[in-house]
């Protein structure tokens, strides 16, 4: 079951038909939601404020506006100096939002560039001087490049802040506001977060003006098509019940707290005859764009990441959320539950608990609003079996190979500095 679309076309709201043929090549026909509630606003010229869970369709929600602004605007681009500017959290999600943007920007002559880190700068450079009309960066390959005066921000007429709770997250909220601080004050701006909470609030009032507030789907509403499970199982037998979830079918994706076990955990499913990919910050780059393309293409079924890795992994179809180790908090579970039953679809979500950690676990998912079946389970579990299927049979992991895994700083250089790391 998906989203419920709402009435009508992208034409009927404003858009532009260039803009909807190139929408209707990339499938999107009809408006979800959070795209019928705020375009009309956004493509008015007002700045909006959105609130939507992640697969809510929000990407083409701001892509539509900032690209029509750009090109109603008629100005060349400058070297170095775009007229659009979106800030994500993370890679994965810079690379994702611009394979939304660029297929829209294309469709009306203007062009659009992937900054961020992990990869060279030098591709990146050799853009903005060409004249480029919309940067997708992360904040701190932006400010790298802006430092060594490669990018200014100064013509920027729309603006975008994605997952705007996730850069709170992550601690770069500081950099969004120096970044922010470049921009003219009278562009157009447009805030998406999945909460409101806190330093996010005060970002949207200091920057937002006189914003269309539009809220779809909050994140506290669990989807009626979310299943959750509680398994309580013996330390000795975590291992093997982790890995009789993770021989399903279905798409899975398996959470761990530390790279470490992201990389031990895909390891041992390798071992036991269960290709899976991991994600995590010990990846180069290239290694975990191959990694998540081989689980978005379903080449690889199983993707073990961490927390911060997988911010912004949008992944349609992801049957089985198993939350390997429970997190520390319940924002994070709401998140990482959020990567199954998107856009209506039915999702399994199982939280593998040792007996130490059941009364940690138990008031997590109160904060979080959630009812979970709950039980012991031990290897072969008939209960596993009935939530994930017969074993799934073929698939390959992507190999990751020495030259993969980026240098441990840490090891090298002491300890994580107080900042944050720049993604």
């Amino acid at each position: 079951m998906a989203i419920a679309a709402a009435p009508g076309g992208f034409a009927e709201l404003g858009v532009p038909a260039a803009m909807t043929a190139a929408l209707t090549a990339m499938g999107a026909t009809v408006p979800f939601p959070i795209q019928s509630a705020t375009l009309p606003d956004a493509l008015a010229g007002r700045d909006v404020l959105g609130m939507a869970r992640t697969g809510s369709g929000k990407t083409i929600a701001f892509a539509i506006p900032l690209v029509a602004a750009l090109a109603s605007a008629d100005r060349p681009p400058l070297p170095g100096r775009p007229g659009g500017l979106v800030l994500v959290p993370t890679r994965e999600l810079a690379t994702q939002v611009s394979a939304t943007i660029a297929p829209l920007a294309r469709a009306l002559g203007l062009r659009c560039v992937t900054v961020q880190g992990g990869v060279s700068p030098a591709p990146q450079v050799a853009s903005l001087r060409r004249g480029v009309d919309i940067v997708v960066a992360t904040p701190g390959r932006l400010e790298d490049l802006i430092a060594q005066r490669h990018c200014r921000l100064d013509r920027v007429r729309t603006t975008v802040i994605d997952e705007a709770d996730h850069m709170a997250d992550l601690g770069f909220l500081p950099a969004v506001r120096r970044l922010l601080d470049q921009t003219p004050p009278t562009g157009q701006r447009f805030l998406y977060s999945a909460t409101l909470d806190g330093a996010v609030d005060i970002l949207a009032s200091r920057y937002l003006r006189h914003p269309a507030t539009h809220s779809i789907d909050p994140p506290e509403a669990t989807p009626v098509s979310l299943e959750h499970h509680v398994f309580t199982v013996e330390a000795a037998h975590k291992a093997a019940v982790v890995a009789d979830l993770a021989s399903g079918a279905g798409r899975s994706l398996l959470f761990t707290r530390t790279k470490h076990g992201a990389r031990k955990l895909a390891r041992h499913l390798g071992a036991r005859g269960i290709p899976a990919v991991e994600l995590h910050a010990n990846l180069t780059q290239g290694a975990r764009a191959r990694n998540l393309a081989a689980f978005a293409a379903g080449t690889t079924r199983v993707l073990v990441a961490t927390d911060i890795a997988a911010r912004g992994i949008h992944v349609e179809d992801i049957a089985l959320v198993v939350h390997v180790d429970p997190p520390a908090e319940h924002k994070a579970y709401l998140h990482r539950s959020g990567r199954t039953a998107r856009a209506g679809a039915a999702g399994v979500v199982v939280t593998v608990v040792t007996p130490d950690q059941t009364r940690d676990v138990a008031a997590l998912l109160r904060k979080a609003k959630v009812r979970a079946h709950t039980g012991p389970v031990g290897p072969g579990d008939p209960r596993v079996t009935t939530l994930v299927g017969a074993p799934a049979v073929g698939g390959a992991p992507a190999p990751v190979s020495p030259a993969d895994r980026a240098p441990d700083r840490r090891r090298r250089q002491g300890p994580r500095p107080t900042r944050p790391r720049r993604r």
